[in-house]
């Protein structure tokens, strides 16, 4: 757990620097990280819908079939609940991208709804959302910060270990 909490200070310290590069795509490079093919639906329903400026993301899992299995306080850790949401993210990127053409069309991040796959005694869902914000805020700074819920559900689909759901302002085109 302590090497959890030191990781996350240290990649919270430097997310403001690492989201001056010029642009969201530039930010998550300058980080380690890359975007994976957009995910595709896989029942009756979109991966995003636009309504004016505002974009609104279905839930998500991990793109490329690479969702964490399982349920926190049972069999999967904070730690790997953690890294679950930040494929997350890289997934709900990969889906703003696709939806507007350019991550740069984003003006800022409104709504970020996290569901966690966890037992009843389990309390830290906040912390495996994190992943998810994490990566939004190294994309677009202080833009990527949004209001937030982080909340346990007693499943979730296919045993996805986390989804989120994402509420975005895009730039006047």
């Amino acid at each position: 757990m302590k090497k959890f909490i030191i990781a996350t200070a240290v990649s919270l310290m430097f997310a403001p620097v690492v989201a001056s590069a010029n642009t969201p795509e530039q930010s998550l490079k300058a980080a380690g990280f890359t975007l994976p093919a957009p995910v595709k639906p896989i029942a009756n329903y979109v991966t995003w819908r636009k309504a004016g400026n505002i974009l609104y993301l279905s839930g998500h899992g991990a793109c490329e079939g690479k969702s964490v299995l399982g349920k926190l306080g049972q069999d999967v850790t904070v730690e790997k609940g953690y890294d679950a949401a930040q494929l997350v993210g890289l997934c709900a990127l990969a889906t703003i991208k696709d939806a507007t053409g350019d991550l740069s069309m984003v003006k800022q991040v409104l709504k970020i709804s996290g569901m966690v796959n966890a037992t009843e005694s389990f309390t830290g869902h906040s912390l495996v959302i994190n992943g998810f914000s994490d990566i939004f805020v190294t994309a677009f700074g202080d833009e990527g910060k949004a209001a937030r819920a982080a909340v346990g559900m007693s499943s979730l689909p296919g045993n996805m270990a986390v989804e989120v759901s994402a509420i975005i302002e895009l730039k006047d085109e």
